[in-house]
């Protein structure tokens, strides 16, 4: 582009004299520099109105100093499992695990991220490869942190008193001056172990507990080699270790398995007569991926699959087989649903690690690593950006040589014969060297193709604009392009965490059978969210579409009503399962991430209506206008419920409640107002502020595409709202003195 170091003075000199009148010609120069800089500037421009606009921001932005950063082996992260056996997990979120704080309505996965390590204390870039140790109620979880400053791997632990809901991190437990990973911890003669994949060291080193959860010394050296992902288990009166050496020749890196047998977890060890048990293909689940367990009185090896990517996902195995011997296993399903929510899933790329535990009580639990980017991902994005911004040099250079402006893609005044007196022996070599020749007449060649192509093209032909009008679109594409994989992150729109922990909410929309083509645009892109959890589809007439129909993330339930009203929209529904509800026409979109910023905020303030649209209601008499008005006044007292969080529970009981009734038939009467109602009945029940706004990036309404608006004259919609504020200020009071100002937030999410 127009930062390319390319000078654009003609060049047309013979072979054995410069052309000085083109090398000395400043009107060429000039027009070439001027040229370049023009394209610079304006490429440049664009792509600040493309990051302004359309790049999702960086969720750790705010402790990006010390941890979370970008980093090639990915973004790992830890969720949480629960189930009635282990081949029926299901994520935290499932189980409706409620905590009484600002922080989660229900608790979501992941439970542990390289941000809660890194506020903690200890900066880490991602948490991976867990183990659970339950001692009573308390659960104590070890993982591998990657360390930001020293870029290598340590042994951390957090403790939950809450099954998990929430983690207290307690530090690091084991730092050696190696990598360390898989923190494989077990029982033995009252002692608690743990059996660390440590290969850089070229040892597999067994620590014990001094102090535990956090003080560990080497018990012993066990074997020297530079084992990966080992465990140790008893089986039939023997201690079993599994593992995988990749330092040997010909073995099949991530594809090859040993096992060694032992009378104690101390040693000494014996190699299976088999070994190595596998040395096959890398998606073949060779490489161990957790803690082997025992179910039904069977024993069961959790492999990884790293064909598509290093840590794709896991699979397990029965042995049926273990001897000293012999080995024999046969794969089985695991009864894990993988997300199909992308990147904007925690673990919608990767999962490499599972391990699953009985508690007393009978039930499962399983703790999982998960990624939303393959492995490789930064430097493939990279890799990808630099292509795109060469391309958009190369198109630069292109567009300006059929305007005119470049007179010639490699000046020949470049080459040593034209830069002044050389001694002789300079002279000889370039007159000798077939190397120096060649590219001459290559870049001779080069020039006058560049003129041969402005002839052919004729730019001021129609047919030569439509030519330069495209070259400009792809241009600029390839620039945002570049821009978006060069800084604008793995593309995910992630959710935004709430002191340190994650949340869901339920989708709710109001529509009927003339807006089907919206319905289905609407959940195929909202369902893909990160915390939306369900989408309830409010049905008020007609024939109610099929649920195979959409193309959706989550679950979609249709609920048709007997009777077309807009009260509909917050009848009080038990079968939601969230505490949040964001109610958002189906004529709506946005991105993602302005839906998680919004979810953010409500969590922040559960007691308000949260949303993108706002309005201030003001004047005598009062009259509804458009959010420019608001803007104008620099304050607002409403927020438009077509697209707002709120508190199903307080939200729905308090717009059907008796002193609501005289409002719900207004709303009946004129089939309008509904979202007016609520705001007058939210200031009605409060006196501290009850309205929050957030700024979307964008939003689109594609209604205007179809032409079923529901408010298709806005001089009669906004007239029947006026009539609407008068009424229920008569009702439930003015909300005139209830003004909010815009940018009153730190994070300038309501400028």
């Amino acid at each position: 582009m127009g930062s390319s170091p390319i000078v654009v003075s003609g060049s047309s000199g013979t072979r054995n004299r410069p052309n000085n009148k083109s090398k000395n010609d400043p009107c060429v120069s000039s027009s070439g520099f001027v040229y370049l800089l023009v394209s610079f500037v304006a490429l440049g421009s664009i792509a600040g109105i493309y990051v302004r606009f359309m790049m999702t921001p960086n969720v750790h932005a705010s402790i990006s100093s010390i941890g979370c950063k970008e980093d090639d082996e990915g973004s790992w992260s830890i969720g949480v499992f629960y189930g009635d056996s282990p081949f029926s997990l299901k994520p935290i979120e499932d189980m409706n695990i409620w905590r009484d704080k600002k922080a989660a309505w229900p608790v979501a996965n992941p439970v542990i991220t390289c941000a809660s390590a890194s506020v903690a204390g200890f900066s880490s870039n991602f948490v991976a490869d867990p183990f659970l140790y339950v001692k009573g109620d308390v659960f104590y979880l070890f993982f591998e942190t990657k360390n930001s400053i020293t870029m290598q791997g340590d042994i951390g632990v957090a403790r939950s008193t809450d099954k998990g809901a929430s983690w207290e991190q307690l530090g690091i437990a084991l730092d050696e001056d190696w990598h360390l990973s898989y923190p494989y911890v077990f029982e033995y003669n009252d002692n608690i172990y743990m059996l660390p994949e440590g290969r850089a060291k070229g040892q597999l080193r067994l620590y014990r507990a001094v102090n535990f959860p956090m003080k560990w010394t080497l018990e012993k050296i066990i074997m020297k080699k530079p084992l990966v992902d080992s465990f140790i288990i008893p089986h039939d009166g023997k201690y079993w270790l599994f593992g995988s050496d990749h330092s040997g020749i010909g073995a099949q890196y991530n594809a090859q398995l040993e096992i060694w047998y032992s009378r104690s977890p101390l040693g000494p060890w014996r190699p299976h007569k088999k070994n190595p048990i596998y040395n096959t293909d890398k998606s073949m689940g060779a490489r161990n991926g957790g803690r082997p367990f025992l179910f039904d009185g069977h024993l069961y090896r959790v492999g990884q699959d790293d064909g598509e990517t290093y840590g794709r996902r896991v699979r397990l195995f029965k042995i049926e087989v273990l001897t000293t011997d012999r080995f024999e296993e046969v794969e089985v399903p695991t009864g894990l649903k993988e997300s199909i929510k992308g990147r904007n899933a925690w673990n919608g790329a990767r999962s490499h690690h599972l391990d699953v535990q009985r508690l007393s009580s009978g039930e499962w639990v399983g703790v999982m690593d998960g990624d939303r980017v393959s492995s490789g991902d930064a430097s493939r994005r990279f890799h990808l950006g630099c292509a795109s911004v060469l391309g958009v040099a190369a198109l630069v250079i292109l567009f300006g040589v059929l305007l005119g402006a470049v007179k010639g893609l490699v000046p020949l005044s470049w080459w040593p014969h034209n830069v002044g007196k050389r001694s002789d022996a300079s002279l000889d070599w370039e007159r000798s060297s077939l190397f120096y020749s060649r590219m001459r007449l290559f870049c001779s060649h080069l020039n006058r193709a560049s003129s041969s192509l402005r002839a052919r093209i004729k730019p001021n032909s129609c047919s030569g604009s439509l030519i330069l009008t495209l070259i400009f679109l792809v241009t600029v594409v390839l620039m945002c392009t570049g821009v978006n994989y060069i800084y604008g992150g793995s593309g995910a729109h992630e959710a935004y965490p709430l002191h340190g922990q994650y949340s869901q909410f339920t989708l709710l929309t109001m529509t009927y059978d003339a807006r089907i083509w919206n319905l289905k645009m609407y959940i195929n892109h909202y369902s893909r969210c990160s915390s939306v959890r369900e989408i309830v589809v409010v049905w008020n007439k007609g024939q109610p579409p099929e649920l195979s129909e959409f193309d959706s993330a989550v679950p979609v339930r249709i609920r048709v009503e007997e009777r077309n009203s807009l009260n509909n929209r917050f009848k009080v529904d038990p079968s939601i399962k969230t505490r949040a509800v964001l109610e958002l026409d189906d004529d709506i979109m946005m991105p993602c991430d302005d839906v998680e910023r919004g979810f953010k905020v409500w969590r922040e303030h559960p007691e308000r209506i949260v949303g993108f649209y706002p309005r201030l209601a003001n004047g005598s008499p009062l009259k509804y206008r458009a959010e420019k008005h608001a803007r104008k006044h620099n304050g607002y007292n409403m927020i438009l419920t077509g697209a707002a969080f709120m508190d199903t529970k307080m939200a729905f009981e308090m717009y059907w409640s008796k002193e609501a009734a005289p409002g719900r038939e207004v709303v009946d009467n004129l089939f309008n107002c509904e979202d007016v109602l609520l705001n007058y009945l939210y200031a009605n029940a409060s006196s501290s502020n009850t309205v929050e706004y957030v700024k979307p990036a964008w939003a689109i309404d594609t209604s205007k595409f179809t032409g079923v608006a529901i408010s298709k004259n806005t001089q009669i919609h906004y007239g029947l709202r006026s009539s609407c504020l008068q009424k229920f200020s008569e009702m439930y009071g003015s909300i005139t003195n209830r003004k909010s100002e815009f940018n009153h937030r730190m994070d300038g999410w309501d400028v």
